[in-house]
């Protein structure tokens, strides 16, 4: 009986996505119940493969593109550049919903059934912890994409999302509170701290969640709730771990040189996830505030990040398949120079940030730059860092995130001759769940 509702709420998860994998299958038909640890290492194998591509749609509402309406990508991207999310197209690309409870439903078997049957050592601990982070990750996702940004006076009664870590085949739960959820998401990251054996991965295996990863992924939960000390903690527990940068000024010319968010990139953290679909890059040409972000002269990740095309310019940074940073050091170093920003720390966060300027700008570049912020108060030191995120994250996903927990700025998007307005503050900052979930989940 076990296995039958094992199977069917396997069934239910993955609803329109591809099916389950054969090791959530039944006996009878000839297939194994995830027993073993070789066995759970391939349940959770798919659940990496399985993680959304999300990051590669949230770029289209932000600040960072052009959509042009005459490539074939912009009928399933062109409500998402438009806002028009409350009446979408039939064609319209829906946001990971049912993806990510299939992430969820795989990590769920591997803690709840795996605890008992995998025998013991290292290698058991290292699957139980990849669990636990892979499940944080993806609760937190939802919540950033779906939910309210983080407030602490409201969190004990806002809602959010579905908290789902037993099985269940109706899946028609109430959503828990922003509170809930987040401590959901603390509670999986210290488990995933206190089983993960493995310090990092090498290149080809470093989608895994690993000692350096978890401290990452609770740095940047810590951050968004704008929990300064513990995210301050969290952040050079990471950086003991994995610290290097890459140089820009030995890429330039360079023919063996990495794109900084290449999963082969010395600053890989975690390369799970890919910021940019090929496809969807094929669509897009830079935008003007993104442009005028750049020193052009002195910045060297503009000559690096973007090609030339005609009158404007097209990525080159996260155009390719290679492109996955769910996490790495840059991120890691900026983080702990808003962190300290925010916590009057200014001639730290300054000290911080100069590191990776160090690693961003001409010699010459570098040393005005470091000069111009020296004065800088508090405010316009966070600002800066701010700034410093859009120039060092375009086209990795992190940009409609950033600006939904800080400004919510008013972005405008001009389509086919229409302009269309992203208030500030508008409530299209949160996503409403998708149409598909919500026939499935009346409670959402």
């Amino acid at each position: 009986m076990k296995r039958i509702i094992l199977f069917l709420s396997c069934l239910t998860v993955a609803l329109t996505t591809v099916s389950c994998d054969k090791y959530l299958d039944i006996e009878p038909q000839g297939k194994i119940i995830p027993k073993t640890v070789e066995d759970f290492r391939k349940v959770l194998t798919a659940a990496y493969a399985g993680y959304p591509e999300h990051k590669s749609l949230s770029n289209f509402r932000t600040d960072e593109l052009i959509l042009d309406p005459e490539k074939s990508a912009a009928i399933e991207l062109k409500d998402v550049y438009i806002y028009q999310d409350a009446n979408p197209s039939k064609d319209s690309r829906e946001f990971a919903y049912d993806q990510f409870y299939k992430v969820i439903y795989y990590a769920n078997e591997t803690i709840n059934n795996g605890a008992s049957t995998m025998e013991e050592g290292n290698d058991k601990k290292q699957i139980l912890g990849e669990a636990h982070a892979l499940r944080a990750m993806a609760y937190f996702d939802l919540a950033n994409l779906f939910a309210k940004p983080y407030d602490k006076a409201t969190a004990a009664t806002q809602p959010c999302i579905v908290i789902q870590n037993e099985l269940d085949i109706e899946n028609k739960r109430a959503k828990s509170t922003m509170a809930e959820v987040y401590a959901q998401i603390h509670s999986d990251i210290d488990n995933a701290k206190g089983y993960l054996q493995v310090s990092s991965y090498d290149i080809g295996k470093n989608y895994r969640y690993t000692k350096a990863a978890i401290a990452a992924l609770e740095a940047r939960v810590y951050l968004y709730q704008k929990d300064y000390e513990n995210a301050l903690k969290s952040v050079e527990q990471t950086l003991t771990l994995k610290n290097q940068l890459q140089d820009l000024k030995k890429s330039i010319g360079s023919t063996t040189a990495y794109s900084v968010a290449d999963f082969r990139s010395v600053e890989s953290i975690l390369a799970l996830e890919q910021s940019m679909r090929p496809g969807d890059n094929g669509a897009t040409t830079v935008s003007k505030e993104l442009l005028a972000a750049y020193d052009k002269e002195q910045d060297l990740r503009f000559t690096v990040f973007f090609i030339k095309k005609g009158n404007t310019y097209v990525n080159n940074k996260t155009a390719t398949g290679n492109a996955k940073a769910s996490f790495r050091t840059a991120d890691m170093y900026l983080i702990k120079a808003e962190i300290l920003a925010n916590l009057n720390r200014i001639n730290d966060a300054k000290e911080t940030v100069g590191k990776l300027i160090d690693n961003r700008y001409t010699e010459v570049g570098a040393n005005q730059l470091k000069q111009k912020i020296a004065n800088y108060t508090q405010q316009e030191t966070i600002n800066f860092i701010l700034d410093e995120r859009f120039r060092e994250f375009a086209f990795e996903g992190h940009r409609w995130f950033d600006l939904r927990r800080t400004t919510q700025k008013e972005i405008v998007h001009d389509f086919s001759g229409t302009k269309y307005i992203l208030r500030q503050n508008d409530p299209r900052y949160t996503l409403p769940f998708p149409i598909t979930a919500r026939k499935n989940n009346p409670n959402l």
